[in-house]
């Protein structure tokens, strides 16, 4: 049987419409319509009818024109269930007294009943936010003001107390946040002072040893630690670099102090057996003036013979007091060789430890110690906070070539361009590390898959805007990467092999790209 059209139903129904004697309304003639087309006969919206009553109700405070708004709002996008919420929460700011919420309605009880009411339940829930937003920020603003701390309570007391009238918590806010804004200028300058101060204590460590290359590297590390803006993580490395710096210069002076005593020791001897070798000599002199004398009064061998014997024990003891000096300057000079190698040696243990610092010295990123530090940091985050965490390892495309082709130091300079270009792009909480030649390792925290890989394609495209100059020539670098997700019961080493297997995808696929493990 053909479908019938709509000018036939519509014919069809007003011969119904009659033949049953119902009244020409537009319901009676669309339950008739739907019964014949077989469509279900659902009421329609009467969105002219609730927008008429909406318009009729009166708005004598604040929180009945909100409420009005909102059931404009709910009518035109015809939800009867919002509808109804709005309709029940604008009586109840209806019933809401002006003046406070604890205000008392009209007696339409017995005698004596006063109908209290509540604050509508959105009302309460926001208040509930504020005071918890309170809460948390107290520790960052700490306890050295006590009126702020009476004040925070007394806020909060009124704030959870729903027999509080909303004026008296409209003033008491405007009076905490009046107050809040004091403190917060204070911790802004007690920061901004503590940094100077901070600034001022790096560069006097520095000062002492001007001559020690290693210390001036910490130093400078140091100084780029302390630069906002600060994290946990940053202080927490500026802490552990400051120690080593601290065990540093104390085992150095350790060793200048005992090297200095050693040369002190061997300075007295060496003047002490100078002042004797001059007193020999002098008795040398004198004695041989005196045999000189002698022999020249001598008038027989035998008046000689006796001045010969003084002369030759005289020479023999000389001589045995100058081998003797010898022997001991000679042992002096050894030592002050032994001296020469311990500092020599010390040099080498601070240029080790240089080495085996925690920032890699060509580009300042990180190196595989400091890496494994700030994995152990990430993964203990990751335990205890139960967030994601992911690893990217981007290799630089034709690094190879690239140094073959600019020099080695131009590849040393374009190394430096991708650490600063990723600085730019990173988060303050992300971690950059030197894995290997040309290999970085990024740490995400809080970062999901997809959004670890979109964070390295954006670095890619920063990359590209950024062209480096090798002298006067732009030569466009791009890297491919791998982004591993840290998995449960997972080690950071794991981890970074996934990464690393993604990154060799990407190397196979046609270079310049990031591909997830």
């Amino acid at each position: 049987m053909a479908e019938k059209k709509p000018f036939e139903i519509a014919r069809e129904a007003l011969m119904k419409l009659t033949s049953r004697k119902l009244m020409p309304t537009p319901v009676n003639y669309q339950a008739i319509y739907n019964e014949i087309a077989g469509t279900p006969d659902v009421s329609p919206f009467p969105e002219d009818a609730l927008c008429n009553i909406a318009r009729a109700l009166p708005a004598k405070s604040d929180l009945q024109t909100r409420q009005r708004e909102s059931l404009k709002r709910a009518i035109g996008q015809h939800n009867w269930q919002l509808v109804q919420e709005v309709l029940v929460a604008y009586i109840g700011a209806s019933t809401e007294s002006p003046v406070g919420r604890n205000s008392v309605a009209p007696e339409n009880g017995p005698k004596g009943e006063n109908l209290a009411n509540s604050p509508p339940a959105w009302l309460a829930e926001i208040l509930e936010v504020v005071a918890r937003l309170i809460e948390n920020s107290l520790p960052a603003l700490g306890d050295d003001d006590a009126r702020l701390s009476e004040q925070v309570e007394q806020v909060l007391k009124e704030i959870r107390d729903p027999l509080t009238e909303m004026s008296k918590v409209k003033s008491s806010l405007a009076n905490f946040g009046y107050r809040l804004s004091f403190v917060a200028e204070d911790q802004a300058e007690i920061r901004a002072t503590l940094l100077k101060l901070l600034h001022l204590v790096i560069e006097n460590i520095g000062d002492l040893s001007p001559e020690d290359g290693w210390l001036k590297r910490q130093v400078d590390a140091l100084m780029a630690s302390v630069t906002p803006p600060l994290t946990l993580r940053r202080l927490d490395d500026l802490e552990r670099r400051l120690k080593d710096v601290m065990f540093k210069q104390i085992e150095a002076k350790h060793h200048s102090l005992a090297l200095q005593e050693d040369m002190r020791r061997m300075l007295a001897t060496f003047i002490e057996r100078l002042a004797s070798m001059t007193d020999a000599t002098s008795t040398y002199h004198t004695k041989m003036e005196e045999s000189a004398r002698l022999m020249e009064q001598a008038k027989s061998l035998d008046d000689i013979r006796p001045v010969l014997k003084e002369v030759i024990f005289t020479t023999r003891n000389m001589a045995t007091d100058m081998a003797s000096a010898r022997d001991e300057l000679r042992a002096m000079r050894n030592k002050i060789s032994a001296a020469e190698a311990d500092i020599s040696k010390l040099q080498q243990e601070l240029d080790a430890a240089s080495a085996q610092a925690r920032h890699d010295s060509l580009t300042g990123a990180l190196n595989r110690k400091g890496l494994d530090e700030a994995m152990a940091r990430e993964l203990a985050d990751v335990q205890r906070k139960e967030t994601p965490l992911c690893v990217a390892l981007l290799d630089i495309d034709n690094f190879k070539k690239l140094n073959d082709s600019i020099g080695h130091d131009a590849g040393d300079a374009a190394l430096n361009h991708l650490v600063g270009v990723t600085r730019e792009s990173m988060r303050a909480q992300d971690t950059l590390a030197r894995y290997g030649g040309e290999e970085f390792v990024i740490l995400m925290p809080d970062t999901p898959l997809e959004q670890g890989i979109e964070a390295m394609t954006r670095l890619q495209r920063a990359l590209t805007r950024r062209f480096f100059l090798a002298g006067s020539e732009p030569v466009l670098i791009t890297f491919s990467a791998g982004v591993a997700q840290l998995q449960f019961n997972e080690g950071g080493e794991d981890a970074i092999k996934r990464a690393d297997h993604a990154m060799y995808l990407a190397k196979r696929a046609g270079k310049n790209r990031v591909i997830g493990a």
